[in-house]
Protein backbone atom coordinates (compact mmCIF):
# COMPACT_ATOMS: atom_id res chain seq x y z
CA UNK A 1 0.00 0.00 0.00
CA UNK A 2 1.14 3.53 -0.83
CA UNK A 3 0.48 6.34 1.97
CA UNK A 4 1.80 9.90 1.64
CA UNK A 5 2.73 11.64 4.64
CA UNK A 6 3.06 15.21 5.18
CA UNK A 7 6.74 16.04 7.46
CA UNK A 8 6.46 19.33 9.28
CA UNK A 9 10.17 18.76 11.24
CA UNK A 10 9.51 22.95 13.10
CA UNK A 11 12.18 24.27 14.92
CA UNK A 12 14.87 23.25 17.76
CA UNK A 13 15.07 19.10 18.19
CA UNK A 14 12.13 18.97 15.65
CA UNK A 15 14.24 17.94 12.50
CA UNK A 16 16.24 15.79 14.42
CA UNK A 17 13.50 13.27 15.75
CA UNK A 18 11.17 13.68 12.47
CA UNK A 19 14.16 12.50 10.51
CA UNK A 20 14.98 9.82 12.99
CA UNK A 21 11.10 8.65 12.40
CA UNK A 22 11.15 8.78 9.43
CA UNK A 23 13.73 6.17 8.83
CA UNK A 24 12.12 4.01 11.24
CA UNK A 25 8.91 4.85 8.75
CA UNK A 26 11.28 3.33 5.82
CA UNK A 27 12.61 0.26 7.41
CA UNK A 28 9.21 -0.71 8.72
CA UNK A 29 7.39 -0.20 5.12
CA UNK A 30 9.84 -2.07 3.59
CA UNK A 31 9.83 -5.01 6.13
CA UNK A 32 5.98 -5.36 5.98
CA UNK A 33 5.58 -4.32 2.09
CA UNK A 34 4.55 -0.33 2.51
CA UNK A 35 5.47 2.36 0.31
CA UNK A 36 5.50 5.87 2.61
CA UNK A 37 5.99 8.60 0.45
CA UNK A 38 7.47 11.82 2.71
CA UNK A 39 7.26 15.49 1.53
CA UNK A 40 8.64 18.17 3.63
CA UNK A 41 7.45 21.88 4.52
CA UNK A 42 7.98 24.36 7.08
CA UNK A 43 6.25 25.65 9.68
CA UNK A 44 6.88 27.60 13.12
CA UNK A 45 9.47 29.84 13.66
CA UNK A 46 11.41 28.39 10.20
CA UNK A 47 8.81 29.80 8.58
CA UNK A 48 8.30 32.55 9.83
CA UNK A 49 12.01 33.83 9.00
CA UNK A 50 11.51 32.68 5.91
CA UNK A 51 7.95 33.80 4.72
CA UNK A 52 6.85 35.93 7.48
CA UNK A 53 3.96 33.62 8.57
CA UNK A 54 3.96 30.55 10.92
CA UNK A 55 1.80 28.59 8.41
CA UNK A 56 1.95 29.19 5.11
CA UNK A 57 -1.46 28.61 2.58
CA UNK A 58 0.31 26.16 0.11
CA UNK A 59 1.79 24.29 3.08
CA UNK A 60 -1.67 23.86 4.68
CA UNK A 61 -2.91 23.31 1.39
CA UNK A 62 -0.23 20.31 1.20
CA UNK A 63 -1.05 19.08 4.73
CA UNK A 64 -4.47 18.70 3.58
CA UNK A 65 -4.14 16.50 0.65
CA UNK A 66 -1.83 14.11 2.20
CA UNK A 67 -2.98 11.20 3.87
CA UNK A 68 -1.42 11.94 7.25
CA UNK A 69 0.57 14.93 8.86
CA UNK A 70 3.56 14.12 11.25
CA UNK A 71 4.94 17.01 13.43
CA UNK A 72 7.88 17.73 14.96
CA UNK A 73 8.26 20.78 17.42
CA UNK A 74 7.55 24.61 17.13
CA UNK A 75 9.53 27.53 18.73
CA UNK A 76 11.99 28.39 20.73
CA UNK A 77 14.22 31.65 22.10
CA UNK A 78 14.47 33.43 19.00
CA UNK A 79 10.55 33.73 18.47
CA UNK A 80 9.52 33.73 22.23
CA UNK A 81 8.02 37.19 22.21
CA UNK A 82 4.31 37.28 23.29
CA UNK A 83 3.87 40.59 22.02
CA UNK A 84 5.00 39.74 18.39
CA UNK A 85 2.32 39.64 15.62
CA UNK A 86 3.25 36.56 14.26
CA UNK A 87 4.57 33.49 16.72
CA UNK A 88 5.57 29.85 15.76
CA UNK A 89 2.35 28.78 18.03
CA UNK A 90 0.08 30.16 15.77
CA UNK A 91 0.81 27.84 13.06
CA UNK A 92 -0.39 24.86 15.23
CA UNK A 93 -3.16 26.60 16.07
CA UNK A 94 -3.84 27.01 12.33
CA UNK A 95 -3.27 23.76 11.55
CA UNK A 96 -5.02 22.00 14.05
CA UNK A 97 -8.07 24.16 13.00
CA UNK A 98 -7.38 24.00 9.12
CA UNK A 99 -7.36 20.28 9.37
CA UNK A 100 -10.70 19.62 11.30
CA UNK A 101 -8.84 17.93 14.09
CA UNK A 102 -10.81 18.73 16.76
CA UNK A 103 -9.64 15.17 19.54
CA UNK A 104 -6.01 15.23 20.64
CA UNK A 105 -5.48 11.84 22.22
CA UNK A 106 -2.10 11.05 24.34
CA UNK A 107 -1.58 7.92 25.91
CA UNK A 108 0.32 7.78 29.40
CA UNK A 109 1.81 4.16 29.72
CA UNK A 110 4.27 3.85 32.38
CA UNK A 111 6.70 0.60 31.44
CA UNK A 112 8.62 -0.18 34.21
CA UNK A 113 12.52 0.58 32.91
CA UNK A 114 10.71 4.40 32.56
CA UNK A 115 9.06 4.19 36.10
CA UNK A 116 12.54 4.92 38.00
CA UNK A 117 12.78 8.52 35.94
CA UNK A 118 9.71 9.19 37.64
CA UNK A 119 9.64 11.23 40.66
CA UNK A 120 6.52 9.52 41.83
CA UNK A 121 6.87 6.37 44.09
CA UNK A 122 6.75 3.99 42.18
CA UNK A 123 3.75 1.96 44.28
CA UNK A 124 2.27 4.39 42.78
CA UNK A 125 3.65 3.97 38.98
CA UNK A 126 1.74 0.26 39.03
CA UNK A 127 -0.44 -0.28 36.32
CA UNK A 128 -0.99 2.88 35.11
CA UNK A 129 -2.11 2.90 31.46
CA UNK A 130 -4.39 6.05 30.14
CA UNK A 131 -5.60 8.27 27.50
CA UNK A 132 -6.44 12.13 27.89
CA UNK A 133 -8.88 12.61 25.15
CA UNK A 134 -8.60 16.67 24.92
CA UNK A 135 -10.44 18.92 22.64
CA UNK A 136 -8.30 20.93 20.60
CA UNK A 137 -10.33 23.51 18.36
CA UNK A 138 -12.85 25.24 20.98
CA UNK A 139 -12.33 27.00 24.39
CA UNK A 140 -10.14 29.83 25.25
CA UNK A 141 -7.78 29.27 22.52
CA UNK A 142 -10.48 29.73 20.21
CA UNK A 143 -13.06 31.87 21.52
CA UNK A 144 -14.11 35.42 20.75
CA UNK A 145 -14.23 38.00 21.56
CA UNK A 146 -10.67 37.93 22.51
CA UNK A 147 -7.83 40.30 22.70
CA UNK A 148 -5.60 43.37 24.46
CA UNK A 149 -7.20 46.87 24.79
CA UNK A 150 -6.39 50.63 26.02
CA UNK A 151 -8.95 52.16 28.57
CA UNK A 152 -9.12 55.13 30.40
CA UNK A 153 -7.79 52.90 33.56
CA UNK A 154 -5.16 51.34 31.85
CA UNK A 155 -5.23 47.74 29.88
CA UNK A 156 -7.48 45.09 29.66
CA UNK A 157 -7.09 41.54 28.46
CA UNK A 158 -10.16 39.43 27.56
CA UNK A 159 -10.00 35.90 26.25
CA UNK A 160 -13.79 33.89 26.03
CA UNK A 161 -14.68 30.50 26.88
CA UNK A 162 -16.46 29.16 24.34
CA UNK A 163 -18.16 26.09 23.55
CA UNK A 164 -21.33 24.61 21.23
CA UNK A 165 -23.17 21.70 22.69
CA UNK A 166 -21.92 19.76 19.12
CA UNK A 167 -18.71 20.44 20.24
CA UNK A 168 -18.63 18.90 23.44
CA UNK A 169 -21.25 15.84 21.86
CA UNK A 170 -18.55 14.75 19.31
CA UNK A 171 -15.52 14.52 21.52
CA UNK A 172 -17.35 12.96 24.32
CA UNK A 173 -18.60 10.35 22.15
CA UNK A 174 -14.86 9.59 20.67
CA UNK A 175 -13.90 9.39 24.17
CA UNK A 176 -16.47 6.89 24.70
CA UNK A 177 -15.95 4.40 21.56
CA UNK A 178 -12.09 4.59 23.08
CA UNK A 179 -13.01 3.33 26.21
CA UNK A 180 -15.30 0.35 25.33
CA UNK A 181 -12.01 -0.59 23.45
CA UNK A 182 -10.22 -0.30 27.27
CA UNK A 183 -11.49 -0.29 30.16
CA UNK A 184 -14.86 0.90 30.00
CA UNK A 185 -14.38 4.06 32.07
CA UNK A 186 -14.70 7.67 31.09
CA UNK A 187 -13.60 10.64 33.81
CA UNK A 188 -15.15 13.68 32.07
CA UNK A 189 -13.05 16.68 33.51
CA UNK A 190 -14.68 20.27 34.15
CA UNK A 191 -15.10 23.19 36.59
CA UNK A 192 -18.66 22.94 36.70
CA UNK A 193 -19.34 24.66 40.25
CA UNK A 194 -17.78 27.93 38.67
CA UNK A 195 -18.03 27.76 34.60
CA UNK A 196 -21.56 27.91 32.33
CA UNK A 197 -19.14 26.03 29.54
CA UNK A 198 -18.60 23.63 32.34
CA UNK A 199 -21.96 22.90 33.48
CA UNK A 200 -22.64 22.67 29.46
CA UNK A 201 -19.88 19.89 29.91
CA UNK A 202 -21.30 18.01 32.23
CA UNK A 203 -24.90 17.82 31.17
CA UNK A 204 -23.54 16.64 27.33
CA UNK A 205 -21.68 13.95 29.15
CA UNK A 206 -24.51 12.49 30.81
CA UNK A 207 -26.50 12.43 27.48
CA UNK A 208 -23.28 10.89 25.83
CA UNK A 209 -23.11 8.71 28.49
CA UNK A 210 -26.71 7.14 28.69
CA UNK A 211 -25.84 5.79 24.80
CA UNK A 212 -23.28 3.40 26.48
CA UNK A 213 -24.52 2.03 29.55
CA UNK A 214 -21.69 -0.75 29.74
CA UNK A 215 -19.01 2.44 30.09
CA UNK A 216 -18.60 3.96 33.75
CA UNK A 217 -19.13 7.34 33.85
CA UNK A 218 -17.61 9.70 36.38
CA UNK A 219 -17.30 13.81 36.68
CA UNK A 220 -14.23 15.21 38.15
CA UNK A 221 -13.55 19.20 38.70
CA UNK A 222 -9.80 19.80 37.06
CA UNK A 223 -8.48 20.99 40.30
CA UNK A 224 -9.11 17.11 42.11
CA UNK A 225 -7.87 15.75 38.64
CA UNK A 226 -4.89 17.48 38.90
CA UNK A 227 -4.19 16.07 42.42
CA UNK A 228 -5.26 12.57 41.41
CA UNK A 229 -2.83 12.49 38.61
CA UNK A 230 -0.19 12.64 40.61
CA UNK A 231 -2.42 10.70 43.95
CA UNK A 232 -3.92 8.22 42.15
CA UNK A 233 -3.29 7.64 38.54
CA UNK A 234 -3.93 4.17 38.00
CA UNK A 235 -7.33 5.06 38.85
CA UNK A 236 -8.14 6.50 35.45
CA UNK A 237 -8.67 4.95 31.78
CA UNK A 238 -10.20 7.18 29.49
CA UNK A 239 -10.29 11.05 30.81
CA UNK A 240 -11.60 13.67 28.75
CA UNK A 241 -11.36 17.41 28.94
CA UNK A 242 -11.97 21.07 27.33
CA UNK A 243 -8.78 22.20 25.38
CA UNK A 244 -7.09 24.33 27.73
CA UNK A 245 -7.48 21.85 30.93
CA UNK A 246 -6.26 19.08 28.50
CA UNK A 247 -3.50 21.04 27.56
CA UNK A 248 -2.19 21.80 31.64
CA UNK A 249 -3.11 18.33 32.40
CA UNK A 250 -1.20 16.04 29.63
CA UNK A 251 1.89 17.72 30.67
CA UNK A 252 1.47 17.04 34.53
CA UNK A 253 0.90 13.22 33.01
CA UNK A 254 4.49 13.25 31.53
CA UNK A 255 5.78 13.65 34.89
CA UNK A 256 4.50 9.84 35.33
CA UNK A 257 7.07 8.52 33.24
CA UNK A 258 9.96 10.97 34.18
CA UNK A 259 9.95 12.98 30.68
CA UNK A 260 8.15 14.70 27.85
CA UNK A 261 10.18 12.79 25.54
CA UNK A 262 8.48 9.33 25.01
CA UNK A 263 4.86 10.69 24.98
CA UNK A 264 3.43 10.92 21.96
CA UNK A 265 -0.02 12.25 20.64
CA UNK A 266 -2.61 12.24 17.71
CA UNK A 267 -5.12 14.83 16.86
CA UNK A 268 -7.94 13.21 15.04
CA UNK A 269 -10.85 14.88 13.06
CA UNK A 270 -14.67 13.51 11.73
CA UNK A 271 -12.42 12.78 8.21
CA UNK A 272 -9.33 13.82 6.24
CA UNK A 273 -5.51 13.63 7.67
CA UNK A 274 -4.57 13.36 11.02
CA UNK A 275 -1.50 15.12 12.92
CA UNK A 276 0.59 13.18 15.04
CA UNK A 277 3.08 15.23 17.00
CA UNK A 278 5.64 14.17 20.36
CA UNK A 279 3.94 16.43 23.33
CA UNK A 280 7.15 17.88 24.01
CA UNK A 281 8.31 21.32 23.25
CA UNK A 282 11.54 22.34 20.54
CA UNK A 283 14.16 22.21 23.52
CA UNK A 284 16.56 24.52 22.05
CA UNK A 285 18.77 23.88 24.33
CA UNK A 286 20.07 20.31 23.02
CA UNK A 287 18.84 21.34 19.07
CA UNK A 288 21.70 19.98 17.08
CA UNK A 289 23.61 17.95 19.80
CA UNK A 290 22.39 14.54 17.99
CA UNK A 291 20.44 13.74 21.92
CA UNK A 292 17.04 14.58 21.26
CA UNK A 293 14.76 11.43 22.59
CA UNK A 294 12.95 10.36 19.28
CA UNK A 295 10.53 8.04 21.33
CA UNK A 296 7.66 10.78 21.41
CA UNK A 297 7.79 11.09 17.76
CA UNK A 298 8.29 7.04 16.99
CA UNK A 299 5.28 6.48 19.39
CA UNK A 300 3.51 9.25 17.76
CA UNK A 301 4.23 6.90 14.33
CA UNK A 302 3.06 4.31 15.52
CA UNK A 303 -0.65 5.92 16.36
CA UNK A 304 -0.60 7.25 12.34
CA UNK A 305 -0.18 3.68 11.31
CA UNK A 306 -3.05 2.37 13.50
CA UNK A 307 -5.42 5.68 13.09
CA UNK A 308 -4.82 7.15 9.53
CA UNK A 309 -3.25 3.97 7.97
CA UNK A 310 -5.41 1.43 9.81
CA UNK A 311 -2.40 -0.79 10.13
CA UNK A 312 -2.95 -2.18 13.72
CA UNK A 313 -0.28 -5.19 13.40
CA UNK A 314 2.22 -2.47 12.11
CA UNK A 315 1.57 -0.13 14.84
CA UNK A 316 1.41 -3.19 17.40
CA UNK A 317 5.02 -4.01 16.28
CA UNK A 318 6.30 -0.64 16.76
CA UNK A 319 5.02 0.11 19.89
CA UNK A 320 6.47 -3.19 21.03
CA UNK A 321 9.71 -2.88 19.55
CA UNK A 322 10.17 0.69 21.48
CA UNK A 323 9.41 -1.07 24.03
CA UNK A 324 11.99 -3.80 24.29
CA UNK A 325 14.24 -0.66 23.46
CA UNK A 326 13.63 1.27 26.35
CA UNK A 327 13.75 -2.40 28.48
CA UNK A 328 17.29 -3.16 27.64
CA UNK A 329 18.32 0.67 28.45
CA UNK A 330 19.45 1.79 24.90
CA UNK A 331 18.48 5.59 26.16
CA UNK A 332 19.57 9.05 25.46
CA UNK A 333 20.43 11.44 28.14
CA UNK A 334 16.96 12.59 29.74
CA UNK A 335 16.60 9.21 30.37
CA UNK A 336 19.55 9.18 32.13
CA UNK A 337 21.42 6.75 29.35
CA UNK A 338 24.00 7.76 27.36
CA UNK A 339 22.39 6.73 23.69
CA UNK A 340 22.35 9.28 20.50
CA UNK A 341 19.00 9.91 18.80
CA UNK A 342 20.27 7.84 15.79
CA UNK A 343 21.38 5.01 18.25
CA UNK A 344 18.03 4.71 19.76
CA UNK A 345 16.33 5.12 16.14
CA UNK A 346 18.77 1.94 15.07
CA UNK A 347 17.98 0.08 17.81
CA UNK A 348 14.12 0.22 17.45
CA UNK A 349 14.75 -0.69 14.25
CA UNK A 350 16.82 -3.68 14.75
CA UNK A 351 13.86 -5.02 16.96
CA UNK A 352 11.42 -4.28 14.48
CA UNK A 353 12.81 -5.85 11.71
CA UNK A 354 14.71 -9.15 13.67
Amino acid sequence: MNYSIALLPGDGIGPEVVYATVHVLEALGAHYGHNFAFAEYLMGGCSIDRYGTALTDETLSACKAADAVLLGAVGGPKWDNPAAPVRPEQGLLALRKGLGVFANLRPVKVLPRLAISSPLKLEKLTGVDLVVVRELTGGLYFGQPKGRWKTDKGERAVDTLEYHDHEVRRILEMAFRLAKGRRNKVTSVDKANVLDSSRLWRQVAVEVGNKYPEVTLEHMLVDTAAMRLVSHPASFDVLVTENMFGDILTDEAAVLVGTMGVLPSASLGEGGPGLYEPIHGSAPDIAGKGIANPVGTVLSAALMLRYSFKLEREASALEAAVEQVIATGNLTPDLGGSASTDQVASQIIAVLTS
